[in-house]
């Protein structure tokens, strides 16, 4: 029953979407809110109590026999990336339910048990990634978020009033102040680690963070035709070596774990006969050694002044986030483990290239990741797919690494 229930769960959320391809469901969405009205249904089936705050972060909680006790969290989000997966985030949500409804059925836990359902997640709407996160770890950026707005012109503060929160109050919604003992997400891996060796979970140590440039290239449009080669100040001819710069400069501290993508570049005209006058392009420099990084960033920042006075062009550069990468909890690492080794369930500890609410969390609490393995290491993407055995694996461990922290 547990299995199917688990199954049912995921396939209904699936069907909170839009589009023909993959998963659309971007923060604050209609099709956000749906599935978050879904998901505290079943939390007041499960005789959770339930609050929202101030950001929309959905909290349900199940009183532990320790009146005085802080409790052991769990969760994840709901909001998806154009197109993507059914698995990314959601199943946290789905997995986090599950361990806490086998939890309540063992009997009550000395510590209380939370399930925390944050906001927006994904950067994809707004352009800023796990904003419930931040807010509940007390370090919402309120002055950026205020001129966040997406694709239409709707702003993230008229978003969240819109869908019946409080944007003036999201200070209101830190936890910072209070005593969390522990924070749990479990997640699909979105690499190919686990699955090219054959393993059922990861046990996370640390999480990479991002540091995400906007960078822009202002050279001179002119006609295509009658512009000398010898004359040109090419916006595209020099940000095409901006990105293989990234490439570059990032490859070399690949051993040091940092990675860097050029994921979008616009360029101004943009029609085939006049020469690119402005391109801009969006990168992301992550990993989890904050040195590399910085050195990765100032590394790229040289190369860009040399390609700047070679070209004849103006580059600037505006940081738009830096976080920093965070070493989850050797308590709750080793609490993973221990599970595993106790259900016999084969595993490695392993890093996490990607931003997860959890990094945030670990300011407030003992945090730590649980990884499945997903095919072919595909995420946020329609192809992205886990199977039924790894997930309730991953529900497994996360129910016992649970247990053993609530009591």
């Amino acid at each position: 029953m547990d299995r199917e229930w688990v199954l049912r769960t995921l396939e209904t959320i699936a069907g909170f979407s839009i589009g023909e391809n993959g998963i659309t469901r971007l923060a604050l969405s209609d099709e956000d809110l749906q599935a978050r009205k879904y998901i505290t249904g079943l939390m007041q089936e499960a005789g959770m109590a339930l609050r929202t705050d101030s950001i929309g972060n959905i909290i349900g909680s199940l009183p532990g026999s320790d009146t005085a006790a802080s409790p052991v969290m769990a969760g994840s989000h709901l909001d998806s990336v154009p197109e993507g997966g059914r698995y990314d985030g959601v199943l946290g949500v789905v997995a986090g339910l599950a361990a806490i409804r086998r939890l309540k059925e063992q009997g009550k836990t000395r510590r209380p048990l939370e399930l925390i359902v944050f906001t927006a997640e994904e950067s994809s709407r707004f352009g800023f990634a796990t904003m419930g996160s931040k807010a509940m770890a007390g370090v919402a950026d309120l002055r950026s978020w205020a001129k966040a707005k997406d694709s239409k012109g709707v702003t993230f503060m008229e978003a969240l009033a819109a869908a019946g929160f409080e944007p003036e109050k999201i200070e209101t919604a830190s936890r910072a102040g209070e005593s969390i003992y522990a924070f749990l997400e479990l997640h699909i891996e979105q690499g190919p680690v686990l699955e090219d060796e054959g393993l059922a979970i990861g046990v996370v140590e640390a999480v990479a963070a991002p540091t995400r440039l906007k960078i822009k290239v202002d050279g001179t449009p002119g006609h295509s035709g009658t512009t000398p080669m010898d004359s040109r100040q090419d916006a595209l001819v020099a940000a095409a070596q901006v990105v293989m710069a990234v490439r570059d400069i990032a490859s070399a501290r690949y051993s040091e774990g940092t990675v860097g993508t050029v994921g979008n570049l616009k360029v101004h005209p943009g029609v085939m006969n006049v020469i690119p006058g402005i391109a801009e392009m969006w990168v992301d420099i992550r990993g989890v050694d904050h040195e590399s990084i910085v050195d990765t960033l100032q590394e790229l920042k040289d190369e860009i002044s040399i390609i700047a006075e070679a070209e004849g062009v103006t580059i600037s550069i505006e940081v738009l986030t830096s976080d920093k990468p965070v070493r989850l909890s050797p308590l709750v690492i080793n609490a993973v483990e221990a599970a595993c080794k106790d259900l016999k369930i084969s595993y490695r500890r392993m890093n996490s290239g990607a931003g997860h609410d959890a990094m945030h969390m670990a300011a407030i609490a003992q945090s730590g990741m649980i990884f499945i393995p997903c095919a072919g290491g595909i995420s946020h993407n329609p192809e992205e797919t886990a199977s039924p055995s790894d997930i309730m694996k991953g529900i497994d461990v996360l129910t016992r690494a649970m247990r053993t922290l609530a009591e």
